[in-house]
Formats: structure tokens, C-alpha cells, sequence
């Protein structure tokens, strides 16, 4: 393998230098060593053992090993963190939260949102190129004081791939079932003081339930340079178009889920996607400074006829945002204690708009098989605008503690402007007039750190975030009579962890979380089957999350992520009628595990094999707490064969036992509803590097 370019005495090049590591056996699926770094929560390169977080790394390797069609398979070794697969690439996460289509998390890429706190989208992970990324860091819980709004459940920070010193060229081919087709290629090279990097991602399936197929093509631009003054730039360029027909939330009715699984009641259905990303982050370190600033421009667009509110609020809709921003640092370190002062800022202009049309629909038994355009319900364009500064410290009173806090303060304010009337009578679109909506918030962060000695660590933690509602939910008001008056979601997480390396062999991480969040946005489904969305009381989020490795030899291997966790709401009145306070959360499991077995055997050894056990406890189908889904266990293998220095065939056998399983599922007014996982599958594939 060529090694990443990276220059001796030249700032922290955070994001380069991660990269290369993030390709070490550093990673989820992979040992856990102590001295390993992070980026995501102070945007450089921080030593883990110093992080009074719970971060953990899927890496470079790792996804070039698994090559993932869906980011679940990648994402699924972390602890704790599950991710639903929904339709192509779509998907719902579950981190520390319910499986949810709520913005409660924050997609970074290299520490660059990729979307506007306003426009929130729960997909936003197949914007991003993850297969060919750089590797995944995950922060569990809400971010650091550099991280506003969004930053509830988690932080997932994907890191593009760092550019080689020698010049480079691998491609791979890949075909399985269901139509399933895709291509990636990457260049790179270096001249200089310069390196490049370009990845392509050429991606189609037809799909394995009717009128489920997507294409996809993603490409990626990094180019580093060093600059004379000693500073270091990289830019990089990211675009990506979506276009899939789309099931994978529609839920079947219980007959249909056990005997007819390919059946997709809305197949008029889809959704189409273009995003572009440019960034360009400037570092530049002295002995005992450093200055980072990082402008960006964003660009988004979705058309999209919405599978799941066809049978309640059957619309088509365009919506899109432009960004610009900037990230913006300063860094000084004091002898003293080990002292580190951040103080920095982060700006962000985004005006977007939405256009909704109503559509009739025609059904023919559970089946909507044609639609036509009705009457315009919204057209409003909708800026959003946030200043947020912030400050960290770190300091070691002691030799062996590292103590850390940090406060952020978000202002943000949208400008909202209906370009239709005013319409306050509508049953289900009503539409408000012109106005300005403003959200203020101070976020602290305390946290410790303490090496009990070498190879253990553990860590405390304090955070307290909130969320902002977004666009959709503040200005796109359905039946609610007064949505621009929603309350900001407020959260107050406390934690411990333990982190260790006892010997060569053995690695792990565990940590307890106790969560309560204030002002939850939820959705209440009434009598009529409409949906309504409103502030909750409370819900209360624990749990316990464990990631274990262990080398029994040279030839095998176990990693296991595994978490156990309850969330509840603890007050939620929807009317006169109906309180679930005390109930469990729905689509909340309480238990998710995954293990992965490794082999390579010693008469073999440019094989590589691996078995993978994806385990989901039970969890409540309805807010009553009246029905459940009894969970489901999933079986894959992969496996892998050089057959030169060069080129390498591969192949993964997904649900080894074809076991029926549902990604969603839910007990409403049409009884018992299920979204069918995906059937035993095979695919094949073969890479070449030159």
C-alpha cells in the first residue's frame, strides 16, 4: 500500500494525518490501541486516551475491506450505533436514540456539515461517497463545544481519503443479485508540494422488492498543498446524483410481509437527489499555536413524492438550499499544565424553499398505481442564518488527569416568506404568513479524563445540546395550528467510559450514558390517521456500550459492538385522552450486537474469511406499548483472495439463512405493518491496483 502524503514539521494536516491512521489496526472491526487519535471534536488530531468522549473509527482499511453497498455495514460494527436501511442508500439511525427520521444527529464530512442545520435530511448519508471514504469516526452522544445544533444522538464525521506520495490507480467491479451494479475507481498522485486524489462511484440495482431500483453516481476531489508560509491547504470538492424509485419504509401488511415481501404498495413513488459540496480548510502551526479557517459552499436539491404519506397527505415536492460558511479557529497552548485554549466561531448563510403540490392518487386494492398533480398547498422561501462562537479548554492539574470545557453559543434565525395566502382554516395544510423565527442557546461541556495507568484510561462527561426545528417542521405546518412556535429540543447527557489493552491480544471500550431530553419534537398520529407534530415533556435515553476485540492467533480473530440501552417517555400528554408517559419508546430496541469472526488461514494465506452475526433485540411497534417486533439475528460472510500482488477477487453472502426480518416496523390503525429486510443475496467482485 502507498503511503499518504504527509510532511514532517508542517502543521497538524488533521485531516491527512487521520486518514493515514484511521488505516491502521486502529479501528471498529479491528484492535483498539490507546494511542490512537480522533479529529471529529476539536477538528485536529487529539489523542483518544485524552477524549472525554465515547469516539470509535471504522477505517480506510476496513472500508476498502468491506466495501459497503449500504452505510450499515460499516456502521453497524460500531457500538451502539445502528443504522435502517430504507430504500437504495436511504436509511434511519438509531444512535443512542430510537430508530428515527428525526434530526438529531450531526454528517460531517472532514468536519463540514453537509447540510444546513435548517434543512435537515435523516439520508444524508448517501450524499456522501462512504465506500471509497478515508474511514468513518463516530462521536456517541452530543458533540463538543466546536459542534452546534443537530448534535443530539451523535456526531458522524466521514473523512475523505487522503491523497498518495507515489502515483496510484485502483479500480473494482462489482455484480450481485437484484440487478445489483457498481463500479469504483481512483486515482492519485503527487508533484511538489501538491497531491490529488479523485474517486468515482458508479452504482445501480434494480432493486429486490417492485419498483425499488436506484443509480447513483458520486464523485470526489481532494488536493492538498503545502504553502511556502508553512500553512497547509486542503479543497475538496464533493457531488453526488441519486435517483431511485422507492419502498424500502413502504410497510406491508402482515399477509403480505410473510408471503409476498416483493410487493411494494407505492410504486409511484421517488426520489431524486443532487448534492455538491466545495471546501477549502487552511491550517497553519506554530510551536505553539494554530489558526485553522475553513470557508465552504454547499448546494442540495430534492424532488421527491413521498412513499410513507400517501395514504394521509399524498404530495409531491421540490425543496433545496444553497450554503455558504465558514469554520473558523484559533489555538494556543501553554506550558503550565498542558494548558489548550481554543476560541473560534462558526457562520452559516442558507436560503432554500419549498414547493409542494397535492396529488390524487388512484389505488387499486392495496396499491397506488397512478397520481395526478392537484392545487399548489405550499411555495415559501425560507433563509436560515447562525453565528456561533465558542471556546474550549484543556488542562492537566495533574500528570495523569485531563480536565476539559467548553461553552458554544448558537443564534440562529430564519426568515420565512409564503409566496401563497394565508390559509388558517386548511385540515391539513395550513399555511402561515411572512415571519421571522430566532433560537438562542448556550451549550456547556465538561469532561475528564485519567490513565490509570498505560494501557487503561476512563473518562466522565457532562454535555448539554439542543436542536433547532427545522424548516419542514417550523414552516411546512400541516394540521398544526401554530408550528413556527415549536421549542427548541433541549438535552442534558451525562457519561463514563473505560477504555484498555491488557495484553496484545485482548482490546476494549465501554461506557454508560444517562440521557434526558426536554422539548422533544414528536410526531402524535390521531384518530384520523393524520399526523401532528409537537413538543413533548421529557424522554429519557440509557444505556450501557461495549466494543471488544480479541486475537485468539495469527489466523483468527473476534471483534463485537453490543449495547443495551432503554428510552422512555417520562411525560407525553397528546390530549385530554391519551398520556404515554412512562411507556417505553417505540421502534426503540433495547439490545443491538454485532460480531465479526475473522480468518486467515496459515495454507492460505492470501485468503481472508469472516462471519458476521447482526443481532437486533425486540422492540415496541406503537406508543401504547400494545405490540412488538420480536427482533431478528442475520448471518453474513466475506471473503477475499489475492490472487496476485495486484488483483484481488471478492465476494459477501448477505442473510447466509435468508431469515425474513423487518427495517421498520409499526402497529397503527391498519393493525400489524412491516418494511421486509433484504433475502439471502450474493454479490462478487474483483479490484485492481496499480
Amino acid at each position: 500500500m502507498k503511503q499518504t502524503m504527509i510532511r514532517r514539521g508542517v502543521g497538524t494536516c488533521a485531516a491527512a494525518t487521520l486518514a493515514t491512521l484511521l488505516a491502521s489496526p486502529a479501528t471498529a472491526g479491528e484492535p483498539i490501541v490507546l494511542d490512537e487519535v480522533t479529529v471529529t471534536g476539536t477538528r485536529e488530531e487529539q489523542p483518544k486516551a485524552e477524549t472525554a468522549a465515547s469516539v470509535q473509527s471504522v477505517g480506510g482499511i476496513t472500508l476498502r475491506d468491506l466495501k459497503p453497498a449500504h452505510p450499515t455495514e460499516a456502521l453497524g460494527r460500531v457500538s451502539g450505533v445502528h443504522i435502517s436501511t430504507t430504500n437504495g442508500e436511504g436509511h434511519m439511525a438509531a444512535i443512542r436514540q430510537p430508530i428515527t427520521t428525526s434530526p438529531v444527529y450531526l454528517y460531517l464530512e472532514d468536519g463540514v456539515p453537509t447540510r444546513s442545520t435548517g434543512f435537515f435530511n435523516h439520508n444524508a448519508l448517501y450524499e456522501v461517497n462512504v465506500p471509497q471514504s478515508g474511514g468513518i469516526e463516530v462521536n456517541k452522544g452530543p458533540g463538543s463545544a466546536l459542534q452546534g445544533s443537530d448534535a443530539i444522538g451523535g456526531v458522524i464525521n466521514v473523512l475523505t481519503r487522503a491523497p498518495s506520495i507515489e502515483q496510484e490507480t485502483e479500480a473494482s467491479l462489482e455484480y450481485g443479485a437484484h440487478g445489483f451494479m457498481r463500479g469504483l475507481a481512483s486515482f492519485s498522485d503527487s508533484w511538489g508540494d501538491n497531491a490529488i486524489r479523485t474517486d468515482l462511484n458508479l452504482t445501480h440495482t434494480d432493486g429486490w422488492r417492485e419498483k425499488t431500483g436506484y443509480d447513483r453516481q458520486s464523485a470526489t476531489l481532494r488536493w492538498d498543498t503545502f504553502l511556502k508560509n508553512g500553512g497547509f491547504l486542503k479543497t475538496v470538492l464533493s457531488a453526488s446524483n441519486i435517483n431511485q424509485e422507492t419502498a424500502g419504509s413502504s410497510r406491508l401488511y402482515i399477509d403480505d410481509y410473510k408471503n409476498n415481501p416483493t410487493e411494494n404498495y407505492t410504486p409511484i413513488s421517488y426520489r431524486k437527489v443532487q448534492a455538491v459540496r466545495l471546501s477549502s480548510a487552511y491550517e497553519n502551526e506554530s510551536e505553539n499555536t494554530l489558526l485553522s479557517l475553513t470557508p465552504y459552499l454547499r448546494w442540495n436539491s430534492m424532488d421527491m413524492l413521498p412513499n410513507w404519506s400517501l395514504s394521509y397527505d399524498p404530495v409531491r415536492y421540490t425543496t433545496g438550499h444553497m450554503s455558504a460558511g465558514m469554520m473558523g479557529k484559533y489555538r494556543m497552548d501553554f506550558a503550565p499544565y498542558r494548558t489548550r485554549v481554543v476560541v473560534g466561531g462558526d457562520l452559516d448563510y442558507s436560503p432554500g424553499s419549498r414547493e409542494e403540490d397535492k396529488i390524487s392518487r388512484t389505488k387499486v386494492g392495496n396499491v397506488y398505481t397512478d397520481y395526478a398533480f392537484d392545487e399548489t398547498v405550499y411555495d415559501y422561501d425560507v433563509t436560515f442564518m447562525s453565528a456561533s462562537p465558542y471556546v474550549h479548554v484543556e488542562t492537566s492539574p495533574v500528570e495523569k488527569l485531563r480536565l476539559s470545557g467548553g461553552l458554544r453559543i448558537d443564534a440562529m434565525r430564519y426568515e420565512y416568506d409564503n409566496n401563497l395566502s394565508i390559509d388558517l382554516t386548511s385540515s391539513k395544510h395550513k399555511r402561515l404568513g411572512d415571519n421571522t423565527v430566532n433560537f438562542l442557546h448556550a451549550s456547556p461541556k465538561f469532561g475528564a479524563t485519567y490513565a490509570f495507568m498505560p494501557n487503561l484510561n476512563g473518562f466522565a462527561t457532562y454535555k448539554q445540546a439542543f436542536r433547532a426545528p427545522s424548516e419542514s417542521k417550523l414552516f411546512r405546518s400541516g394540521k398544526n395550528i401554530d408550528s413556527m412556535h415549536l421549542d427548541a429540543v433541549k438535552v442534558d447527557n451525562y457519561e463514563i467510559g473505560v477504555r484498555g489493552k491488557p495484553n496484545s491480544a485482548l482490546s476494549y471500550e465501554v461506557s454508560a450514558y444517562y440521557m434526558v431530553k426536554k422539548d422533544d419534537i414528536l410526531t402524535y398520529t390521531d384518530a384520523s390517521n393524520d399526523r401532528v407534530n409537537m413538543n413533548a415533556g421529557e424522554t429519557l435515553h440509557r444505556g450501557v456500550e461495549a466494543q471488544i476485540g480479541y486475537i485468539f492467533n495469527p489466523q483468527w480473530n473476534l471483534e463485537s459492538a453490543m449495547s443495551y440501552a432503554m428510552h422512555t417517555y417520562e411525560d407525553w400528554v397528546t390530549d385530554e385522552n391519551t398520556d404515554y408517559s412512562g411507556n417505553e419508546m417505540m421502534s426503540a430496541p433495547r439490545w443491538i450486537g454485532n460480531f465479526s469472526l475473522g480468518y486467515s488461514p496459515s495454507f492460505l494465506p492470501d485468503a481472508t474469511l469472516q462471519l458476521e452475526w447482526v443481532s437486533m433485540g425486540d422492540y415496541w411497534m406503537d406508543e401504547a406499548n400494545t405490540h412488538r417486533y420480536t427482533g431478528h439475528n442475520l448471518f453474513n460472510i466475506r471473503a477475499g483472495y489475492d490472487v496476485t500482488e495486484n488483483v484481488r477477487i471478492f465476494g459477501r453472502l448477505m442473510n447466509l439463512t435468508d431469515e425474513r426480518y423487518a427495517t421498520s416496523a409499526k402497529y397503527g390503525s391498519n393493525g400489524h405493518e412491516f418494511a421486509p429486510g433484504l433475502p439471502m443475496s450474493a454479490f462478487i467482485g474483483v479490484e485492481a491496483a496499480f
